[in-house]
């Protein structure tokens, strides 16, 4: 009898629970007896993991972790440990400003919000951890397009207020600026009355791995104290042997 989608899925996943849960790699007849499954069924689940790039095999045939897992292991520790780092300097932003201090890593279609501290204000305080933020509509994105943290995206820049930025040639002059200035700043682009400046986090090789940002409405935040904040990110990453001196292009 044909298996229904569901129940190839939960097969796929059992398999690969197995595999991943196992003390060594282990066989296809391994897993077959395992879980109860005929070899044949097995081997051609096994086949379509391995295909996707979730399993790979040893020179033994035993079964592994494939690729695609690797890289997302890597990319959590690396994302672990990036946060750790920051998280004395995101504590010192906030207190000394007493707004929201966000860390954002490049992603996919959008940047990657990866921890937060808020300050001691309650208007304006948002969670922005796992939402999908822009990187053109952000000053968070604005710095990882600028010192080439991430590519500009294809197709349409999506207006997210009647002050986004959705000319190419508009944004990539913000850019220029952003690079001289060493800091990015974002005036209700992203939402209405929300303000934002954000610097980015060299790593030891001098290449922009991340950026740190400082939010609040605009109600509260001036644009010359915007351009404060920006310093400040810049002097503290400083103090912090962060960025090993380096600010904005230089």
């Amino acid at each position: 009898m044909a298996l229904t989608g569901t129940q190839a899925v939960d097969r796929a996943t059992s398999l690969l629970i197995a595999i991943l849960n196992s003390s060594q790699p282990p066989l296809l007849s391994d897993l077959a007896r395992e879980l109860g499954l005929p070899k044949s069924t097995t081997s051609r689940i096994l086949g379509a993991l391995e295909r996707q790039g979730l399993i790979r095999r040893d020179r033994n045939n035993a079964y592994l972790g494939g690729e695609v897992l690797l890289r997302y292991a890597s990319t959590q520790n690396l994302d672990s440990a990036l946060i750790n780092r920051m998280r004395t300097v995101l504590e010192t932003l906030a207190e000394k400003t007493s707004e929201s201090v966000n860390l954002a890593v490049p992603g996919n279609d959008d940047l990657k919000l990866i921890d937060q501290v808020d300050g001691k204000h309650l208007l304006g305080a948002t969670n922005w951890i796992g939402r999908n933020v822009p990187y053109h509509a952000s000053a968070l994105g604005k710095v990882l397009l600028a010192f080439g943290a991430a590519a500009i995206p294809t197709g349409t820049l999506q207006s997210k207020t009647n002050r986004t930025i959705t000319s190419r040639t508009q944004l990539n002059a913000e850019l220029e600026k952003v690079r001289k200035t060493g800091f990015a700043i974002i005036d209700n682009e992203l939402e209405n009355g929300l303000v934002a400046v954000a610097a980015p986090v060299f790593n030891h090789d001098g290449k922009v791995v991340a950026a740190i940002s400082i939010s609040g409405p605009d109600a509260r935040i001036s644009r010359a104290q915007l351009i404060k904040f920006g310093e400040l990110i810049i002097k503290e990453l400083k103090k912090q042997n962060i960025n090993n001196g380096k600010v904005g292009a230089a």
